[in-house]
């Protein structure tokens, strides 16, 4: 088991132990299981979060920040993370329609939202 942290400067969102997790890094996704090397990295401008606990699985949309892997934890300090509960699909998919494609991490953090409100 590992103890997963995800923290945004506005609250915590998560503070479990958990048996993966899936990180949206700024080089692409990693997993990460109980035993995992250290590390450090910054996490991608907008991506997916998802933690299997047992047989259920967690899903938030985060926002830039960084994460720090040991073998026994994992900490995420977002610098803005949401549920996917908390996502409204169909606002989230207007606001990344209205998005100047110049405007990367924007678009990016809007995408995050989509994928991670319509993620099954």
């Amino acid at each position: 088991m590992l103890l997963l942290q995800l923290v945004s400067p506005e609250r915590v969102l998560v503070e479990e132990q958990v048996d993966e997790v899936q990180i949206p890094g700024l080089d692409g996704y990693m997993g990460v299981l109980p035993g995992h090397a250290p590390l450090l990295s910054e996490l991608m401008p907008g991506g997916v979060l998802t933690y299997r606990a047992g047989s259920g699985e967690k899903v938030f949309a985060v926002y830039g920040g960084f994460v720090e892997v040991q073998p026994d934890r994992v900490r995420i300090l977002a610098d803005f993370a949401e549920r996917k509960e908390e996502i409204n699909v169909e606002e989230a998919r207007a606001q990344l329609s209205k998005v100047d494609p110049a405007a990367l991490d924007e678009m990016m953090r809007a995408q995050a939202k989509v994928d991670a409100a319509t993620k099954s």
